[in-house]
């Protein structure tokens, strides 16, 4: 049997762990050699652990057990030279570039944390996202498909209120969608189409840490999973506290897949009812 995606490369960001690694795993089961990234190392503003070089490596590893080539590469979404190196090494080793998947991202919450925290936030999670798609633009064939990571948090007028990071983790998902739409429509006329998933609460070491915890339960002094697991409930219609990174990563398939040759402009929402909840409609 052939898979939906043989024959292809991603080149994916945030690949170490979460939802990265599950959408590198997922597309390379159908097919496709990975270009993967990711920052793997903890900035001082960051409140909650990132990914470690041992965490890309072992996700190069998995891919490697499924037949799969891959080339990957520690590098800072916010450095576009760096990444131009990595896409471009990429591409040299693997041949050619079919799919961008800008996934990496950042959410650290919390009233105590510094005004520039907002920056850094949005410098991970938008500008990340542009310099992720810059650096991969020029070697994408006609027919590739971009794929950004948003977030329920930015198209709820309310977004997140928990802090700067809070804040700037809003206006830059809202930042995706805008550039979703935008650029869809400056790409479209060269069979390049963009479209942004938008998880919401996704059990990932993003949710599940205590800054977020703590976002979720504020009347209790150091809340723990267990304790937020109502809460995360509470955010949407179907009664789940979360949905998982394969619910994300089979989204991420379908829109990297020939199956959405004509689907582009889309800001398709993975989150269990979130978004309605908030009463977001597009109606």
């Amino acid at each position: 049997m052939t898979g939906r995606l043989d024959g292809k490369v991603a080149f994916i960001t945030g690949a170490a762990r979460g939802q990265g690694r599950s959408h590198a795993l997922t597309l390379a089961r159908e097919g496709a050699d990975i270009i993967a990234v990711d920052l793997c190392s903890q900035p001082a503003w960051m409140n909650y652990p990132l990914s470690t070089p041992e965490d890309l490596d072992e996700t190069a590893k998995l891919i490697k057990d499924l037949g799969r080539r891959v080339v990957h590469t520690v590098a800072d979404v916010r450095d576009r030279a760096v990444l131009t190196e990595a896409v471009a090494a990429g591409v040299s080793e693997l041949g050619r570039l079919d799919v961008i998947v800008a996934n990496a991202g950042v959410c650290p919450l919390g009233d105590d944390q510094p005004d520039s925290t907002w920056f850094e936030t949005v410098s991970t999670n938008l500008t990340g996202v542009l310099n992720t798609v810059e650096a991969g633009l020029p070697h994408l064939r006609e027919g590739g498909s971009i794929i950004a990571t948003g977030s329920f948090a930015g198209m709820r007028p309310q977004g997140v209120k928990n802090g700067p990071g809070g804040s700037g983790y809003s206006y830059a998902k809202r930042g995706v969608a805008q550039m979703v739409h935008s650029l869809a429509m400056t790409l479209g006329e060269k069979f390049i189409r963009v479209n942004a998933v938008h998880p919401g609460n996704c059990n990932t070491d993003m949710l599940n840490n205590p800054p977020m915890y703590k976002a979720f339960r504020p009347d209790l002094e150091t809340p723990q999973r267990e304790d937020s697991l109502e809460s995360f409930a509470s955010t949407q219609i179907m009664p789940i506290p979360y949905v998982e990174p394969s619910d994300i990563s089979n989204a991420v398939l379908f829109l990297a897949s020939d199956e959405s040759r004509y689907i582009t402009g889309t800001q398709l929402s993975v989150d269990g009812g979130a978004l309605l909840k908030a009463g977001v409609s597009g109606l």
